[in-house]
């Protein structure tokens, strides 16, 4: 990586005497400027790693100076050289927040050490910018595969909230991508330039859970030799995910009652009371309610919680999302491990519209990554799957077009009956229990679509 040094001074001699102390850093490459407008000029059309400059500018103040660089360039480091140094002058610069302060004439050693401290922090902000903007992108809502009316109603819910800092209850089955939509929550809120602490109840000893959540003062308990911050406090400016809150004991459910209510917390064997000013969400793949009734979930806890419930729907009832998340984790895993581009067979794609899916869009995930590992082609067939899949694929077909496997039982009434009045009903009830959905009722009968119509039209049920 070269480095780009701007070097700003009006003496034609120091900037010769500055540009020298860069000759022996070969990953450096450097530009002067003799004035302030010219300075502001480069910075608005490049981008620079430091800026090295005097105080001694006629065109503006100082001050007035520095605060044009920091608007045009707010994370560019900036030492500044001046021979008119003193405490007052330097807690002014420092205020603006200069990175460095050095009298003149200075020492170049003294000098390169700077240069090497401002630089590294440099390319350390540029490299958690990217981070942070990849983070943001990975999170952003349309990168969250679904084109189903459940997760666009999911993600419409998500958009709504994720400006407030209102509290958020995620709920859904296991895999479902709860925590994909907290960090989406995160990174699409005003809060997206903190933290983002993420816990999961169900994963700590519930011995450790408490001072997980609190923290802890020095000599609170054996072994506690210092002081230590909770994860409310880390997720101080933040978001603090709470994921399978539901795993709480009743103790710690009324402590976490206490932050969700009023954002204070005291530390264990500590005695000062601690605002956190945090955004909470919290996950759980159990009913609260039930729950709640069953006296295993604090109520008041749980309408804390759920102020803003959001219901992430199972893999199984969303199966036109099916193959598209396949698309996209095939693309993910084929590109991680430096393969050309691999398809889903059509047998494949059968096997995965059949299958039950329990362990949701996680399991469709791992088995994807699987199949790429074996995959030696560019197409994934049966044989990439785990055996399981396509033996309960296969079952499932049979049962759908083999009315043997699920026989009808049903007796015929003394006085007999009409057999078109009886298939009318029929085709009424597939239509009300698919909510007037014709293909799912049509499947619901082992009828094609086209038969499915024809009875219909048959019967004047067509809208």
């Amino acid at each position: 990586m070269t480095y780009r040094v701007l070097i700003a001074d009006d003496e034609e001699r120091m900037r010769r005497v500055l540009a020298m102390v860069f000759d022996e850093m070969t990953d450096t490459k450097v530009v002067t400027t003799s004035n302030c407008v010219t300075t502001l000029d480069y910075l608005d059309k490049e981008r620079f790693h430091l800026l090295i400059t005097d105080l001694k500018v006629p065109e503006v103040g100082r001050l007035d100076f520095l605060k044009a660089i920091k608007c045009k360039a707010p994370d560019l480091p900036v030492i500044v050289l001046t021979a008119y140094g003193s405490v007052e002058s330097a807690i002014d610069v420092m205020k603006e927040g200069v990175f460095d302060y050095l009298t003149t004439p200075f020492e170049n050693d003294i000098l390169k050490l700077a240069v090497k401290r401002a630089l590294k922090m440099s390319s350390l902000t540029i490299e958690n910018k990217y981070l942070r903007q990849a983070l943001e992108s990975q999170y952003n809502f349309e990168n969250i595969i679904g084109n189903s009316p459940q997760v666009f109603e999911a993600l419409k819910l998500v958009g709504d909230v994720s400006k407030t800092d209102s509290t958020v209850l995620i709920t859904g089955e296991s895999g479902t991508g709860k925590e994909l939509i907290a960090r989406a929550l995160h990174y699409n809120s005003k809060r997206a330039g903190g933290p983002l602490i993420v816990l999961n109840c169900a994963a700590i000893p519930e011995n450790l859970l408490e001072s997980e959540l609190f923290g802890y003062e020095r000599g609170a308990f054996t072994g506690a030799e210092k002081t230590k911050k909770g994860r409310f406090e880390l997720a101080a400016g933040g978001t603090f995910f709470l994921d399978e809150i539901s795993e709480m004991s009743a103790a710690i459910q009324a402590k976490v009652l206490r932050v969700v209510e009023t954002k204070e917390l005291e530390r264990l064997g500590g005695t000062e009371t601690i605002k956190v000013d945090i955004r909470i969400i919290c996950a759980t793949n159990r009913n609260l309610e039930d729950l709640v009734k069953a006296g295993k979930f604090r109520e008041d806890l749980y309408y804390r919680i759920s102020v803003f419930p959001i219901t992430l729907p199972p893999l199984r009832e969303r199966k036109e999302d099916i193959l598209p998340l396949s698309r996209h984790f095939l693309k993910k895993f084929s590109t991680k491990m430096g393969k050309a581009p691999i398809s889903v067979g059509k047998e494949v794609e059968k096997i995965f519209m059949l299958h039950k899916w329990e362990g949701n869009v996680r399991e469709l995930q791992n088995v994807i990554e699987r199949a790429v590992i074996l995959c030696k082609g560019n197409v994934i067939t049966a044989e990439h799957l785990p055996v399981s899949i396509v033996k309960s694929s296969y079952i499932i077909e049979k049962e759908r077009y083999n009315p043997i496997a699920t026989p009808l039982q049903f007796d015929i009434p003394p006085n007999g009956l009409s057999l078109d009045a009886l298939e009318k009903q029929l085709v009424t009830q597939a239509l009300e229990k698919t909510k007037n959905n014709k293909t799912k009722a049509a499947k619901l009968l082992g009828l094609t679509r086209g038969t499915f119509r024809y009875r219909l039209l048959k019967y004047g049920l067509v809208n």
